[in-house]
């Protein structure tokens, strides 16, 4: 068992993936994407204030925008549009961000979140691409994705610069504070969620 942990960066993720479910039964871009990562976050939060000061990081995405918390339908059940699903675990990493930045104020640990833009990972795994199409889109990609390395810029830059020491509860992209919709910053819907997600995971009854 580690003595302390610095930093946490909840970057784990599926994209766009046939409809399936986790071993727990959660609708799995919701499940690997959100609760996933809400979990862990939660079982590593007594070390992280032991810790202080420490950094926990969110990697979220701009298709954030396109997403939606329907509380009726969290898991998909009653329809499964696979980008939408992406969209809108993507909006729970951000309203998760908000959430816990309002509850670790003044605690020593900050929460940033980031958006790393189109990086070349096997993330797209699922994308379906027509055989004649995939010379073209895998030179396209080397042209106009970011490497690795550059996708991570932004991650390391929230889990280790001192510029952003006391920044609590933004986003980020290309190292730069980013302003969210607002729908992504609401407090009653990020207050309604991590209590919801608290209940799906086990932590509330």
């Amino acid at each position: 068992e580690e003595s302390r942990l610095d930093v946490l960066i909840n970057n784990a993720g599926v994209y766009q993936c046939p409809y399936t479910r986790t071993e727990d039964g959660f609708e799995m871009q919701f499940g690997v994407n959100h609760l996933g990562h809400f979990l862990l976050t939660h079982l590593l939060l007594d070390l992280l204030k032991r810790s202080t000061p420490s950094r926990i990081v969110v990697v979220s995405s701009k298709l954030y925008k396109h997403g939606d918390i329907n509380f009726e339908d969290l898991n998909s059940e009653q329809s499964y549009d696979k980008a939408f699903a992406y969209s809108r675990s993507k909006l729970a990493n951000l309203l998760f961000t908000c959430e816990l930045a309002r509850r670790l104020e003044g605690s020593g640990v900050t929460v940033n979140a980031l958006t790393p833009g189109v990086v070349r990972t096997n993330l797209g795994r699922h994308v379906q691409i027509p055989a004649v199409a995939k010379p073209l889109f895998s030179l396209l990609s080397w042209g106009l994705f970011k490497s690795p390395e550059e996708g991570a810029e932004t991650s390391v830059y929230l889990a280790s610069s001192p510029d952003v020491d006391s920044v609590q509860g933004r986003c980020f992209a290309d190292c730069r504070p980013q302003v969210l919709l607002d729908k992504a910053t609401d407090p009653d819907l990020a207050s309604k969620l991590w209590d919801i997600s608290e209940v799906m995971v086990g932590i509330t009854t």
